[in-house]
């Protein structure tokens, strides 16, 4: 019996908010089919909230994850967003949903290629997908409203907070190679905040700022 995505989508969203209370972030969830964004043999299980491997040692993350991270940024609609990671493309369209413009940047030309591909599919025209540079983030396009990055750094990357507006939010995981601590980070005009959102365990944020490769 083939799943009905459509009823495990509503099924997972209803799940996910008893803890996510943004409207704003469970419509988007329930508007965006996950299974799009998985490997064909792991469709049966993409509503299951957690991670799913997705090629090249990524995944794409655990649903409530992605929920958590992207009500932290408190998007309104209106926000030019950052997304350091961008994996399936999952995490991205989300935000095409919930804010102006998201640039995205990928460092596996593959994975970047078939999310850029996905998205515009999907209609999400108010992404842009850059291959990644050695330096994190997308210098060009700042500042940005928010940042997220969906890998985990050893500390927060200066270099991503300097492309971050007074005013505006990130969220990263900051830790070891294994174990980390979800942050947002808040920017005003006289210092930055740091509130710790719960455990978390990503992959290694590669790139000047962060982990070396290897």
């Amino acid at each position: 019996m083939d799943l009905d995505f459509e009823v495990a989508r509503a099924e997972l969203v209803d799940h996910l908010s008893t803890e996510i209370k943004d409207k704003r972030v469970l419509a988007a969830m329930r508007s965006i089919p996950r299974e799009h964004f998985v490997p064909p043999d792991s469709r049966h299980m993409a509503y299951q909230d957690r991670p799913l491997p997705i090629g090249y040692d990524q995944t794409i993350s655990q649903p409530f994850i992605i929920a958590l991270m992207t009500e932290a940024l408190e998007l309104k609609g209106g926000e030019k967003v950052l997304e350091v990671g961008t994996g399936s493309g999952y995490q991205a369209a989300i935000l095409a949903r919930l804010a102006r413009l998201v640039i995205t940047t990928e460092r596996v030309p593959s994975l970047a290629d078939r999310a850029e591909k996905l998205l515009d599919e999907l209609g999400c025209n108010n992404v842009e997908v850059h291959q990644a540079e050695s330096t994190l983030g997308w210098r060009r396009g700042a500042p940005y409203d928010a940042i997220m990055v969906t890998a985990a750094a050893p500390k927060v990357p200066p270099v991503l907070l300097s492309q971050l507006a007074v005013g505006g939010r990130m969220v990263v995981p900051v830790g070891s190679r294994h174990i980390q601590e979800l942050c947002k980070v808040t920017k005003s005009s006289k210092k930055t905040s740091i509130r710790n959102l719960g455990g978390c365990r990503f992959v290694a944020l590669i790139g000047r700022g962060a982990w070396e490769e290897g």
